[in-house]
């Protein structure tokens, strides 16, 4: 079972656990903007019905809770981190995920 904290909402799983399906079978984790994620959320699988501003927003708040790692500050790029796994494998307590800055 995850730990769900009050900060998170559904889109934070969804953008996690898609940013986590497209590691390579060699462990290569692939790197997206906002923009790239809320396309293939939204419009291309329909898992989500948000805007690509909310997207955006909640990529940064996961960045800074560690979950996902922004590698490219001028692109904005962000690929999921080691602790984003753990947390989707249900590795992390609630009082692991302190509430990040926005």
């Amino acid at each position: 079972m995850r730990a769900r904290v009050s900060w998170m909402n559904e889109a934070d799983d969804a953008i996690l656990e898609y940013l986590q399906e497209l590691e390579t079978d060699t462990g290569h984790r692939i790197a997206l903007p906002p923009t790239a994620v809320w396309y293939n959320l939204v419009a291309e699988l329909g898992v989500l019905d948000r805007s690509q501003n909310t997207i955006s927003r909640r990529m940064n708040v996961l960045s800074n809770a560690e979950l996902l790692e922004k590698i490219d500050e001028k692109r904005g790029y962000y690929r999921i981190t080691d602790r984003g796994f753990a947390y989707l494998n249900g590795e992390l307590a609630a009082s692991d995920l302190e509430q990040p800055e926005e």
